[in-house]
Formats: structure tokens, sequence, C-alpha cells
């Protein structure tokens, strides 16, 4: 797996490529429509809902966002993703979901997934996470990097402390990188469960994305396996979500 992210005066993106024990046929059927695509999704700890509907340009998927885990899903924003199937070849496969508008200035988000074959049982993954941010967006954002997020870091080792520690990185590409890491896993975990009974898939995910988060605890542990659990099997009951 390779991470990296970017960060212009437009915006900021992240980027990661891997290496999935999935043959490109099985992402493909996985993620071959809106639904599924939401029930990866929510799989994010901040992601409490997530709706498809049908319009003029085809299936958008409405993503209800909280900025923290224990906010109840009537202070959540809105991302109305456009999902767009841009390629689907025998050798290459490419989803790409687009919402205008993002809460506090943020505009412009794209989704990406990449797919091609590596061998017979394998498919090399390109996901991307990208938005747009104006000025009130970006003073938002040092403001919570100041203070809450003050401890949180990214992914990139930008040198090393006194004790030979790397030191990652920190700040708004800090926080990308979480974020695109974050998404990625919802991707990983989602395949991961496809090896499950259709009844079990759901609570495998949860665990899948919930263990891996945990293998990196500096930049992503917020809260304990149960806790998580709850707050996610609370949204599934109330929606009514299924597993594909």
């Amino acid at each position: 797996m390779h991470l990296e992210s970017t960060e212009t005066d437009g915006g900021l993106q992240g980027d990661v490529y891997a290496v999935v024990d999935h043959p490109l046929d099985e992402v493909r059927t996985a993620l071959a429509n809106g639904g599924q695509w939401c029930e990866m999704l929510l799989l994010h700890i901040n992601n409490r809902r997530c709706r498809v509907s049908k319009q003029g340009q085809g299936e958008v998927l409405t993503l209800s966002v909280v900025q923290r885990y224990d906010k109840p899903v009537e202070q959540a924003f809105e991302l109305p993703f456009v999902h767009r199937i841009t390629s689907n070849g025998n050798d290459y496969l490419s989803v790409r979901l687009s919402a205008e508008s993002g809460p506090l200035g943020t505009s412009n988000y794209r989704v990406t997934l990449e797919a091609m074959p590596l061998g017979e049982r394998q498919s090399f993954l390109h996901f991307g996470y990208a938005y747009d941010h104006n000025m009130m967006a970006r003073l938002a954002t040092k403001a919570y990097l100041a203070t809450f997020g003050s401890h949180k870091m990214g992914f990139t080792v930008v040198g090393n402390k006194p004790n030979g520690d790397p030191e990652y990185i920190r700040g708004v590409r800090g926080l990308m990188e979480r974020n695109a890491m974050r998404y990625f896993l919802t991707l990983d975990a989602y395949l991961d469960g496809l090896d499950a009974p259709p009844q079990e898939r759901g609570d495998k995910r949860l665990h899948r994305w919930f263990e891996e988060a945990e293998r990196y605890p500096k930049q992503l542990h917020e809260v304990e396996l149960a806790t998580y659990l709850e707050h996610k099997r609370a949204d599934r009951k109330r929606d009514g979500a299924k597993s594909n």
C-alpha cells in the first residue's frame, strides 16, 4: 500500500494505491451500483446515513456525515454524490463520485476508484479522495488543527525525533491522509466481506474496518470496538440497511 497527499491553493487530495486479493471481476460486481457504494461508505466512522436516488444524470448517493462520530444524524451535513461508471473494460474499471458542494466553504468533492487486474486472483487499485476549499474552509480547518486536532498526525514521515522515532506530517495534509486512509479501508473491508455468507457480511465488514484502522492507532484511533459497533448497528437498524 502507498499513500500520497497533496495540498494546493485550491484544495486537498489524498491517493491510496494498493494490491488486493480480489480479481477485477469480483471488484466490478461488488461495486456495480450506488446501493453497494452506500453500504461500503457507511463503514467510515463519521458516515451515518446513505440514500440512493435516481436523477437525470444517473444515481445520486446522498451521504450524511457528522463532524464527530457521537453526533446524531440530525446534525450531519449532506454530500450528494453523483455516481458514474466511467470505464468498464475487461482490464480496467473506473468509477467516479462527485459532489458540487459541501460544508463550511468546501466544494467539488471527488471520489475515484480505478482497478486493473494483477494476475488471476489480485487487482491493483487506486482510491482517490479530494475536495476544494475557500478561505472560510481553510480558516475553520486551521482553527480545528490548532485546538481539538493539534495532537493528530498523518502517515507521511517528514523526519525523525531526537530519540529516532519517525516524525509524521501534521496540519491539513495530515488531516487529508487520515480521511483518505479511512475511506480506502471501507473499500478493503467491503471486499473482504464477500467471503462471508450474506447474512454475516455486514458484521464481518464492520469488524474488518475497525481492525484495519486500529493498525494505525496514532493516526486513526477514535473509539473502542464496542462503541463503534453500537453506533453502526443502531444506524443499520434505523435505516434498514442490507448487506450485499
